[in-house]
C-alpha cells in the first residue's frame, strides 16, 4: 500500500472540486521540489508523495491540494510536461479524481472547460457571452430553449478554452448565476436524460434560432430520399460525418458549388456538434450535382462524406413541379456522368466547377517538408507519448505528420485506446516534433504530445491481472 510523507491531511480533501492534483514525477523528486515548483500558482494547503510501505521510497506519484480550483487548473495548465528538477524527466499533472468517485481515471481537460448557469430568460447568447467573457476566451456559449415555443428557460452553457478560465468564472461571478461545471454527456445523468439544472431532457432540447425551415433540425426527423429509388429531389441535403468536422470546413466544402443559400452545422444542446449539417442551395441543379460529387468525399482524408437529400417541406404534389424536378436532375445526372463534352447544360446555367481536391494534412500548424523515415533497425534515442481528442489519427497520416521533423523509427497506436507512441533515432527531432504538435489539430483531431517515459525493465514480480 501507500504511504504519504506529509502528516498534515486537508480536512476534506475534495473541497472545492478538482483542487487537487495528480503528479507522476521521476522517484527523485521530493516533496519539497514539488512545493516550490507548486507555490507560484497559489495558496497550497498539503503536498503528499506516495511512498512504497516496505522501502519508504518514492513510487513516482504524488499528489498537491491547492485552496482553489482555479489555482490547480492554472498550475496543470503550466506545469504539465515541465522539468522540475534538472535531469529528471517532465512531470505529468492531472486533475486528481474525487475521493469519492467510482470512475478509474483521472479528470479529462475537456470536463472542466463547461459550466452551466441560470441567467434571465431575456439574455440573448451575446448576453452572456458578454457577461462572461472578462474571465477568460470563450468557444461558445448556448442557451436552452423550449423546443416548441422558442423562449429561453433561463438557463445556459458556456464553454472556455481552458479549465482555469472556466474555474474563475465560477469563483468569481455573480452568485445570482448560480454557476457549477456541466455534467459530462458520458455521465449516468445525462444518460437517463437530467441535467445539472433539473429537468427531463426532452424539457431542455433547444430550439434552433438559426433554423429557417418550419421542422426540426434532427437527422432522425428528415425523410431521406435518393434520385434513384424516390421522385423526391430537393434543395436540401443532409450532410454525415463520423470524424470531427467544423462549421468552417463543411462551409468551404460545399460552397465550390455556386447557389450555397444556407449552411448549418448541428450540435446538441451542449454545444457539441451531432456530426451532421444541412446545406441548402437556391436551385436544384446545384444540389444534385453536390450529392453526387461530394457523397462519399474523403474530407478530412480517411473519412468518408454521406449525403443525401431531405425533405425541405415544399409541396411537390403537383404533376408539372414532378416533372420539371425530374427534368432537372435528368439534365445534372447526364452531366456528372457524361462530362460537358457529351451533354448540355440547362439553359441559363453557370458551369459548376470540379470539386477541388482537399489536402491530405489540414492542421492549425506550419508542418515542413516531407523527410525520410529512419531505418527500421535504427536505435530509438527518443519516444513522444500522444494523446487523440476525440478519436486517434490513421497510421499514414500520423507517420506523414511525424515524420517532418526527421529520423522518425515508426508510429505505434494502442489498441483499443486513443492514445499512441512515436519512435526517433534522434532526441532533437523528437524535441521539435513535440514542440511544434502539442495541443495542435490535424484533420480534426487535437494531439497532447509529451515525452513517453522510459522502457520499464522487466521485473520478476507477478503481473497484476486488473
Amino acid at each position: 500500500m501507500e504511504d504519504y510523507s506529509s502528516k498534515q491531511v486537508a480536512e476534506n480533501l475534495d473541497e472545492p472540486p478538482n483542487s487537487r492534483l495528480f503528479l507522476v514525477t521521476s522517484r527523485s523528486v521530493s516533496e519539497d521540489a514539488i512545493r516550490e515548483g507548486f507555490s507560484v500558482f497559489g495558496d497550497i494547503q498539503g503536498v503528499w508523495v506516495v511512498k512504497d510501505k516496505q522501502t519508504k521510497e518514492s513510487k513516482g506519484v504524488s499528489y498537491v491540494k491547492f485552496s482553489k480550483s482555479s489555482q490547480a487548473c492554472l498550475a496543470m495548465e503550466e506545469m504539465h510536461g515541465k522539468v522540475l528538477l534538472e535531469g529528471t524527466k517532465p512531470i505529468k499533472v492531472f486533475i486528481a479524481q474525487s475521493r469519492s468517485s467510482g470512475r478509474h481515471r483521472d479528470v479529462e481537460d475537456e470536463e472542466l472547460t463547461r459550466i452551466f448557469v441560470m441567467i434571465p430568460k431575456t439574455f440573448s447568447e451575446e448576453d452572456l457571452k458578454d457577461t462572461f467573457k472578462e474571465y477568460g476566451d470563450i468557444e461558445y456559449c448556448v442557451i436552452i430553449k423550449n423546443k416548441f415555443t422558442g423562449e429561453s428557460k433561463g438557463l445556459g452553457y458556456v464553454r472556455y478554452y481552458k479549465p482555469s478560465q472556466a474555474a474563475l468564472a465560477i469563483e468569481n461571478c455573480d452568485r445570482a448565476y448560480r454557476a457549477i461545471l456541466a455534467e459530462p454527456r458520458s455521465r449516468t445523468t445525462a444518460a437517463d436524460g437530467e441535467y445539472p439544472g433539473g429537468g427531463a431532457r426532452a424539457d431542455h432540447m433547444t430550439g434552433d434560432p438559426m433554423n429557417p425551415y418550419p421542422f426540426p433540425m434532427d437527422p432522425g426527423n428528415y425523410q431521406v430520399t435518393d434520385y434513384r429509388s424516390s421522385d423526391v429531389i430537393t434543395r436540401c441535403l443532409m450532410v454525415s460525418s463520423r470524424a470531427t468536422i467544423t462549421q468552417e470546413q463543411i462551409y468551404a466544402l460545399f460552397d465550390i458549388i455556386p447557389g450555397m443559400d444556407y449552411c448549418e452545422l448541428q450540435r446538441d444542446p451542449y454545444g457539441l456538434s451531432k456530426g451532421h449539417a444541412v446545406i441548402r442551395y437556391n436551385n436544384l441543379g446545384s444540389a444534385v450535382y453536390a450529392k453526387e460529387k461530394l457523397n462519399g468525399f474523403e474530407y478530412p482524408p480517411g473519412n468518408r462524406l454521406v449525403v443525401t437529400h431531405i425533405d425541405d417541406g415544399e409541396d411537390r404534389t403537383s404533376p408539372v413541379g414532378r416533372m420539371a424536378m425530374q427534368f432537372v436532375a435528368a439534365q445534372m445526372m447526364s452531366t456528372v456522368w457524361n462530362g460537358p463534352s457529351s451533354s448540355q447544360m440547362l439553359k441559363n446555367t453557370t458551369a459548376f466547377p470540379a470539386v477541388s481536391a482537399v489536402p491530405r494534412i489540414q492542421t492549425d500548424v506550419s508542418l515542413p517538408s516531407l523527410k525520410k523515415l529512419a531505418p527500421p533497425d535504427s536505435k530509438s534515442k527518443e519516444r513522444l507519448f500522444v494523446v487523440f481528442s476525440p478519436s486517434p489519427l490513421p497510421l499514414d497520416v500520423l507517420e506523414d505528420v511525424f515524420c517532418r521533423y526527421g529520423s522518425l523509427i515508426e508510429v505505434h497506436l494502442v489498441p483499443g485506446r486513443k492514445v499512441g507512441y512515436m519512435k526517433y533515432a534522434d532526441k532533437q527531432c523528437a524535441d521539435e516534433a513535440m514542440a511544434a504538435l502539442h495541443g495542435r489539430v490535424v484533420n480534426g483531431v487535437r494531439m497532447k504530445v509529451m515525452l513517453a517515459d522510459p522502457p520499464r525493465e522487466e521485473s520478476h514480480k507477478r503481473p497484476r491481472t486488473y
